[in-house]
């Protein structure tokens, strides 16, 4: 599955959920994940989108391991079947 195919459902299913998904772009800043999801009573988490079988890139790993550090969630998809799960997660984290 394409990796914009898998955002687009991201996108939606967070939307359905009252949330949203953010597009982050980082000028100056590689590496940072694709979406930024904001979901009811101040869930949140960052979200690397790939095409399945697809793993992160070294400075996309070295982005998440910072960002996880600050302690924030940060997980990768590639895989629609994984979104459910995911966001499951995040609201109850």
């Amino acid at each position: 599955m394409r990796e914009k195919t898998i955002e687009i459902k991201l996108k939606n299913t967070v939307k359905s959920m009252g949330g949203i998904a953010l597009k982050l772009i980082s000028p100056g800043f590689d590496g940072v994940p694709d979406r930024l999801v904001l979901l009811p009573h101040g869930k949140l988490a960052f979200i690397e989108l790939k095409a399945s079988g697809k793993r992160p890139r070294p400075l996309q790993e070295k982005r998440k391991r910072q960002l996880e550090a600050l302690g924030f969630l940060v997980f990768c998809i590639d895989g629609a079947g994984q979104i459910g799960g995911i966001l499951d997660e995040i609201q109850s984290s």
